[in-house]
């Protein structure tokens, strides 16, 4: 029995003003990239600025593991490793390795553009990766040169999805941002080249992320748009959420060909059932994805291991979330939030 004098474990998850639980974290393990997305870390964004982070700067394994053991100790039960791009960060298998073990993490995984797959998706399945989301925004080459900033092609992030087959993964997420245009004359053949592969395309509306990435909400193609085009060439029916806080709509083929995903944050927001929080790669909390100030958790790993200090802390800080910025989106009178997606992690 609980004698009086001690403290209950902190286990039950936290809500935000909201109500909303905290269940997911997406941690950014490097700021960095070899890609140059125009709607993420465009070049000409960079120029004349020194904005990574120094390898000072960045959180270290044991800081990662700190804070991910934290967070599970309070509800959290997926992770999902972002960057930048995060086969790029050195240590990085050790570190998901060590993370897989953490109690009360049940779905490891992370979002990648993929080309460094062929090296390390062996690896990575053998330490304990569960799952992975591949970014692939179109299957033409040119277009998919001029989304990239000119790095990598589209080949050699298939090799990658391959890599990541011929090991095990199953059931891969990938991600294609649509911008009017730009990318949506080839999207109906990367549906088509993914169709009854087993892997999941998910199109994700152009997102006003930061202020470099030239936001309009005119290159917005809304996701009912695309379901209504996909739907006539390849009828779908609609699935149910696996959990109240998923992000995509879910459909399946009635053809048994697998399934496809609608990301429609802006003409569809998912606010009221949000449960991430965000790390960047400094160790600073979000509570959104628009948020524009964030929390530093860094400065609280220094000295001893205090977990329960570092659980408290998190708690209140969850406790008093009110973030909506895509319900009130059109509320805003400039274009543009936030940090950066490249710090953000997505």
């Amino acid at each position: 029995m609980l004698n009086r004098t001690e403290k209950l474990p902190l286990l039950m998850s936290p809500r935000d003003a909201r109500a909303r639980p905290l269940k997911d974290l997406r941690i950014s393990v490097l700021d960095r990239c070899n890609f140059r997305c125009s709607y993420c870390m465009p070049e000409e964004s960079l120029a004349g600025k020194i904005p990574f982070l120094s390898k000072k700067e960045l959180l270290s394994t044991d800081e990662v593991l700190r804070l991910a053991k934290a967070f599970a100790s309070l509800g959290v039960s997926k992770i999902r490793l972002t960057g930048g791009e995060p086969l790029l960060r050195p240590g990085l298998c050790d570190l998901v390795g060590k993370l897989s073990t953490i109690p009360g993490v049940e779905d490891l995984s992370m979002t990648t553009n993929g080309v460094l797959l062929p090296k390390l998706a062996r690896n990575l399945s053998q330490v304990g990766l569960h799952r992975i989301t591949v970014s692939l925004d179109s299957l033409d080459e040119n277009v998919f040169a001029q989304l990239s900033g000119y790095r990598g092609s589209a080949a050699e992030v298939l090799q990658g999805i391959d890599a990541a087959e011929a090991v095990g993964f199953q059931g891969l997420k990938i991600n294609c941002v649509v911008q009017r245009g730009v990318n949506d004359h080839t999207v109906m053949d990367l549906i088509d080249h993914f169709r009854g592969s087993g892997h999941t395309v998910r199109l994700i509306e152009f997102l006003d992320v930061g202020s470099s990435n030239d936001w309009r909400k005119s290159q917005v193609v809304p996701g009912g748009e695309w379901l209504q085009r996909i739907h006539e060439r390849w009828p779908l029916r609609p699935l149910e959420r696996r959990q109240a806080g998923e992000t995509a709509l879910r459909f399946a083929y009635q053809d048994g060909q697998g399934e496809i995903g609608l990301i429609n944050s802006i003409t569809q927001p998912f606010c009221g059932n949000c449960s991430r929080a965000r790390i960047t790669a400094d160790g600073t909390m979000y509570t959104c994805l628009f948020s524009s100030k964030g929390i530093p958790l860094k400065p609280l790993l220094k000295g001893p291991a205090d977990s329960r200090s570092l659980e408290r802390f998190i708690r209140k800080a969850w406790s008093g979330r009110n973030d909506r910025y895509s319900e009130v989106r059109h509320l805003n009178n400039k274009n543009g939030a936030g940090q950066e997606m490249y710090r953000m992690g997505g």
